[in-house]
């Protein structure tokens, strides 16, 4: 399979990292091919310019970086995403991401008839959303409400009609012991080396 990884990290030493490394080894380990979209070495811009917002409105991105991604999107069997959550959401980069990235004519359409919108990438068989955060997830989950989840699974992949959602999210980072960390890798390596 075609897998495309969307990372969002300015620090090479973070957890992100190693478990971004630990993802491309299990996919390697069963032969996946691999597109790399690393937004922070990339220079991405989040930014929505004038350009942008008219490219979106008429369905025809004008930025060359978002004409590249849509066009390695349009390759994905499977779209993973590797962000830390700062602030109980997505860096400014993943967000950028969701709204120059993921254009309607490209990613999605709306619904001939009006109701709800189509999924337009036809190689795509599902989305994992991968997030690291230093707040408790019983914490994240009661008081703050799951932002993530609902923004990422519920509000645009799943609102543009793809299937095969799933969140996985470590938390505490900061606080576990190195063998739980140890541990989180080697889980998600052998995870990813079963993707089907």
């Amino acid at each position: 399979m075609n897998i495309v990884i969307v990372f969002n990290h300015p620090y090479e030493g973070s957890f992100g990292n190693a478990i971004l490394n630990s993802v491309i080894k299990g996919l390697k380990g069963a032969n996946h091919e691999i597109d790399l979209m690393h937004l922070d070495n990339d220079g991405f811009n989040p930014v929505m310019s004038k350009a942008d917002l008219k490219a979106f409105v008429d369905h025809k991105p004008v930025d060359p970086q978002v004409i590249d991604y849509n066009e390695r999107l349009e390759k994905a069997d499977h779209l993973i995403f590797i962000f830390p959550i700062w602030w109980d959401l997505m860096p400014a980069m993943t967000k950028g991401f969701v709204d120059r990235v993921l254009t309607p004519g490209v990613v999605y359409d709306h619904h001939p008839r009006g109701f709800g919108l189509v999924p337009l990438l036809k190689n795509l068989k599902g989305v994992t959303v991968i997030t690291t955060m230093n707040k408790p997830k019983i914490m994240y989950s009661l008081l703050i409400g799951n932002l993530i989840k609902k923004a990422m699974i519920k509000s645009v992949f799943k609102t543009m009609g793809y299937k095969n959602l799933k969140w996985i999210s470590f938390n505490m980072v900061k606080s576990v012991s190195q063998e739980k960390r140890v541990k989180w890798l080697k889980n998600i390596e052998a995870r990813f080396s079963k993707i089907q």
